[in-house]
């Protein structure tokens, strides 16, 4: 209701979760790993498994796996689809075109999908998580055409980039309008502890992606930076998606930092996922300019793990293939699995912590909505087999 004022007013989860590998980042979690293990091969685990999976049926193993996940709250996100379409009349009739463009891409909806999830987890959905829903999934579709300009890409969800069609001038201001928007709108709500958390929430995106920026060929990055930028620039908002989710539901205190956590650990390994995507996806399954990563010098976590591991030798050659913008050859060794396990660890890096984010949430009391926060990681890890080679 509040958006509508505003816009006329101005495998599921295998089960196979490896007990070893992963990220030497993570040696303090070795415990935590090895009872996320544990707890991913319980019965409870795969009763949760069950839930979601109806293998027995002939289109189950056709499905996409988030949708599976997203039927629990489809008319609400269905709600959400229309307030951002909606937003377009908000804006200067001259811009109008533009903004449309930008919004018209139909995406994962993964964010607004955690903020719904997290509502319900932790109360009864209402309008006011549909509005957060819209209002996190704008300011990801800011930091979208952004990141375009920033990496020249020409195409995402198959179709030309705001950049590509208009150029780097325009597509940079109708970022920051969408933004913009985006922060008007949390102004709507009486509780002024969410806008406050999305306007955070945008400042931690922006900072990520400009220290990303600033170390973009430095060889001196390590895994530990790189979760640095990653929690910032996309775990931030899928925590803040969470964390504000229980808010609204006026949830308890405790209750918030469960979903806070849950949030941040699954964005993480989401751009982690992102991360191999780039270099083990297919242009043509998902819509968008992929190698963008190595040619702009974007050192991402497989990228990391092969220069950790490898020989003087090896890291000098691959080193130099990364500055002399030969990303292909870069790319196919790090798919060579036999050569390296890079890729492999990177997704077990994943993998790790949806485990770990899985088992952060078991005290919440059980419904629906929270065996779908369940089942979202389970969807995730399938989605990270699937870049298996």
């Amino acid at each position: 209701m509040i958006f509508r004022q505003a816009a006329e007013s101005d495998r599921l989860a295998t089960g196979r979760v490896r007990p070893t590998g992963g990220l030497a980042a993570f040696a303090p979690q070795t415990k935590l790993r090895a009872c996320c293990f544990d707890f991913c091969q319980s019965a409870r685990h795969s009763a949760r498994v069950e839930a979601f999976a109806h293998p027995t049926t002939a289109t189950a193993h056709s499905v996409n796996p988030l949708a599976r996940v997203t039927r629990l709250v489809q008319p609400h996100l269905d709600q959400v689809e229309e307030r951002i379409i909606q937003q377009v009349a908000a804006f200067d009739p001259a811009i109008e075109g533009y903004v449309t463009y930008a919004i018209g891409g139909r995406g994962k909806r993964l964010r607004p999908l955690v903020a719904l999830l997290a509502g319900g987890a932790s109360g009864e959905i209402n309008s006011g998580h549909v509005d957060l829903a819209v209002i996190v999934e704008l300011i990801h579709l800011a930091t979208l055409v952004h990141d375009d300009v920033m990496d020249e890409a020409e195409r995402r969800r198959a179709q030309p980039t705001v950049n590509a069609r208009w150029g780097n001038s325009l597509s940079v201001l109708l970022g920051d309008c969408l933004f913009a928007h985006a922060l008007n709108l949390s102004a709507s709500f009486e509780n002024s502890q969410i806008s406050r958390a999305i306007a955070r929430t945008a400042s931690e995106i922006c900072s990520g992606e400009m220290i990303q920026t600033q170390r973009r060929f430095d060889l001196k990055l390590g895994v530990e930076d790189y979760l640095r930028i990653v929690k910032m620039k996309t775990g931030s908002l899928f925590s803040a998606a969470a964390e504000l989710g229980a808010t609204v539901s006026e949830a308890k205190p405790s209750v918030v930092e469960i979903l806070k956590n849950f949030g941040m650990r699954v964005g993480t390994a989401y751009q982690i996922y992102d991360d191999c995507l780039d270099i083990a996806g297919s242009e043509s399954a998902t819509g968008k300019t992929l190698g963008t990563d190595l040619r702009k010098g974007k050192f991402t976590l497989p990228v990391l793990i092969f220069l950790r591991s490898a020989s003087e030798f090896e890291r000098e050659r691959c080193s130099s293939l990364i500055l002399d913008g030969k990303c292909e050859e870069m790319s196919e060794i790090l798919k060579n699995r036999s050569a390296n396990g890079a890729l492999d660890e990177s997704i077990a890096a994943g993998n790790d912590l949806i485990c770990q984010a899985q088992r952060s949430i078991e005290s919440l009391s059980s419904n629906s909505h929270a065996e779908g926060l369940f089942a979202l990681g389970n969807a995730m890890r399938e989605m990270f087999e699937q870049l298996r080679l």
